[in-house]
């Protein structure tokens, strides 16, 4: 097990005032089957006149606040503590899978987890797309077993595609980034996720932090981390198993999960309706840090993520 801090900070500055707000973010950790939240707090200026933390339709903890103090600033400043299972799976540990195409027949016909299913349809910012099958069945030949398949499209996105932060923005296509073989961790993710829906797969998105790893004899910069994305496929038997086509690796015990979704859209870790403020310039700031493991230190008692606002 490893304990790591996370520390979110969002920074909004208006051009102009902004007289009424109302916002919900999505920064706090979700607990999974490889990750513990063991404390949880969001600090949010000006303070707003009403803030609620529940879980949304995904599970996921989202703050939902209402800001009438006129501001020409927004700040929010997630703090997080979580344990993360030590160990990242390899290919010849996964557990044996099903045909890709059987899994489509278990899916189309009900037969597996209805929660499942509903990660095949089209989302908001994912549809599928005959471009996007055709460049899955590059992976996803006749009787394949299904972790095949998926673990070679994690590599080949890995392979093609080069990481370019001025490629795309949230509203470029997927079929434009397929095409340009350019973008950023969430294209990627939005790529994967597109070939398996558009084969008959079920696939969703998971939002996050992973921690970098100084060059040897270089000091970790405070900061330097930053929000990440990765896609995650259903598969029988197993349940749902987590790859990141940006790196080409497995679920690994250096990616923390905030919360998971259908495209990036279900979780924006803020988003909102504001009346004034004109033009807006956005600053993001994300720190993650290793703090001990438990061998290290006391364990701390468990607590849910919302436990304190």
């Amino acid at each position: 097990m490893k304990r790591y801090s996370i520390t979110h900070n969002t920074r909004y500055e208006y051009e102009s005032m902004v007289m009424h707000a109302h916002h919900s973010a999505r920064v706090r950790l979700r607990t999974t089957p490889f990750q513990s939240v063991l404390s949880g707090t969001l600090q949010v200026d000006p303070e707003p006149a009403s803030h609620l933390v529940a879980s949304d339709y995904f599970g996921n903890s989202a703050d939902f606040f209402e800001l009438l103090t006129q501001h020409d600033v927004l700040s929010l400043r997630a703090v997080s503590t979580v344990e993360i299972d030590d160990g990242t799976p390899e290919a010849a540990e996964l557990p044996d899978s099903p045909a890709w195409r059987a899994v489509v027949t278990e899916l189309a016909c009900g037969a597996l987890d209805p929660e499942s299913r509903e990660y095949c349809y089209d989302s908001p910012l994912v549809r599928v797309h005959g471009t996007l099958r055709d460049y899955a069945l590059g992976s996803f030949q006749a009787d394949r077993p299904l972790l095949d398949a998926v673990c070679e499209l994690n590599q080949r996105i890995f392979d093609e595609f080069a990481y370019d932060q001025t490629a795309t923005d949230v509203s470029t296509p997927l079929a434009d980034v397929l095409r340009s073989r350019r973008g950023v961790c969430q294209d990627f993710a939005h790529v994967a996720i597109g070939c398996l829906r558009s084969v008959g797969l079920a696939a969703r998105y998971v939002s996050g932090y992973i921690e970098t790893v100084p060059p040897e004899g270089m000091p970790r910069l405070v900061g330097a981390d930053a929000s990440h994305a990765w896609a995650s496929v259903f598969v029988p038997s197993h349940g749902w198993l987590d790859f990141d086509p940006t790196n080409g690796m497995l679920l690994s015990d250096r990616r923390i999960t905030a919360a998971i979704g259908r495209d990036f859209s279900d979780v924006s870790p803020l988003k909102g309706v504001v009346l004034g403020g004109g033009r807006q310039q956005l600053s993001v700031g994300v720190d993650v840090e290793l703090i001990a493991r438990p061998s290290d230190a006391p364990s701390a008692a468990r607590a849910p993520a919302d436990a304190d606002t």
